[in-house]
């Protein structure tokens, strides 16, 4: 029998976090506002093996520090 409070990880668990502030307003390069992704950037998320996501994580920091 398996327990309901196990200390194993869900298959669904997210290792890097979307860097989504709920600030979502496009610009008309097609960069978000609120967290500096590009529009193919947010619609690859959910996809992106977490080498991706660190690496679009960065480029979007980068995108905001430049604003």
């Amino acid at each position: 029998m398996k327990s309901e409070d196990s200390d194993e990880p869900s298959s669904g668990a997210v290792a890097v976090a979307s860097p989504c502030r709920r600030r979502c307003c496009l610009n008309e390069a097609e960069r978000c506002l609120g967290c500096g992704r590009l529009l193919a950037e947010i619609l690859e998320w959910g996809n992106a093996s977490d080498e991706r996501r660190r690496a679009i994580r960065a480029l979007a920091e980068q995108r905001l520090a430049l604003d």
